[in-house]
């Protein structure tokens, strides 16, 4: 397992419980004891380490190489998932995985962002990051939903649309833009999670549904703390306080009414038990589905358009 900064704790502990194994196990000796008194201890650790985390440290937990990506999702939580590939315009975006599948029986069309378990895949999905094709493949395939009367579910983690010249050259903007409109009008039930990060556009071409959720230890905002810290303060030592001031957290974005729901992560996050954030995910899929096919598709596209409409919030200065 690998540790961020902020885990130094853990790590400390984990090479004493590792010693500890080792040496039980070379000596034949019975250290059960003390086995069990550094995994209480690590329990303990990281329960007060993840207790107060700091916007920077969910950053930096949303960022972690070993959090669960789309596809792993879409193995734990639906079955006979079928890929489907390309926009029949240009090629198929491999920076976003879609394709139909069933949540419990239930047929869906499922798609997201994916950006890689290595160096190798991490370039082929171009880290996750879409070219315009990736969001007219998305928006094919979510057309193809609607036409069957399929529910359709998105995971969205991106650092941020493609910003490559040949991606504007292609109507990066535009691609982004006719999805935000598609979705909106989209007759089936759309839920739209965020399982790491949220950032810019990127996210909002496959961002626009029923229900907008958030995993505990994402990020959701216009920009990265990193390239915000580079505008305001021109160098990347300020991307803590950015963070902080940006409100990107899923706690914030609740709280603006930006966000439907926050899914709570395991103590430690979604990378120490992806096998139990795959089942809280399900279950909130399973009964969310549930409840927006009782409502008819009218209904459900008028109450899209009020929420959205709602959004953000400002002030008036009196004229003098």
């Amino acid at each position: 397992m690998q540790f961020l900064d902020f885990e130094k704790p853990l790590e400390d502990l984990q090479k004493q419980l590792d010693k500890l194994n080792e040496m039980a196990e070379s000596s034949h000796t019975d250290m059960s004891a003390a086995i069990r008194e550094i995994e209480a201890a690590i329990e303990k650790t990281r329960a007060s380490i993840y207790q107060n985390l700091s916007p920077w440290q969910r950053v930096q937990l949303s960022r972690h190489p070993e959090r669960p990506y789309t596809q792993f999702y879409i193995e734990s939580i639906f079955e006979n998932f079928t890929e489907l590939f390309g926009d029949r315009q240009v090629k198929d975006d491999k920076a976003i995985v879609a394709g139909m599948a069933e949540l419990n029986g239930l047929p869906v069309m499922v798609m997201g962002h994916q950006k890689g378990t290595n160096t190798k895949t991490r370039q082929l999905r171009n880290f996750g990051m879409a070219n315009p094709e990736g969001y007219r493949k998305a928006l094919r395939l979510m057309k193809i939903a609607e036409k069957f009367n399929r529910p359709i579910i998105t995971f969205i983690d991106t650092p941020g649309a493609y910003p490559g010249l040949e991606a504007e050259e292609r109507g990066q903007a535009e691609a982004i833009a006719r999805n935000l409109f598609e979705m909106v009008n989209m007759k089936v039930p759309l839920i739209c999670i965020i399982i790491g990060e949220g950032a810019s556009g990127g996210a909002l071409g496959i961002g626009i549904g029923d229900k907008v959720v958030m995993l505990e230890n994402t990020w959701y905002t216009v920009i990265s703390p990193e390239s915000c810290s580079s505008i305001l303060w021109r160098t990347w030592n300020n991307k803590e306080l950015a963070a902080e001031q940006l409100k990107l957290t899923s706690e914030d974005m609740k709280g603006f009414d930006l966000v439907d729901d926050v899914l709570k992560e395991p103590i430690g996050g979604a990378h120490a038990r992806p096998d139990e954030m795959a089942a809280i995910v399900k279950d909130y899929l399973v009964k969310t589905i549930a409840n927006l096919q009782s409502l008819d598709a009218e209904t459900r596209i008028q109450q899209r358009i009020d929420k959205f409409s709602k959004m953000g919030f400002y002030d008036e200065v009196p004229t003098v």
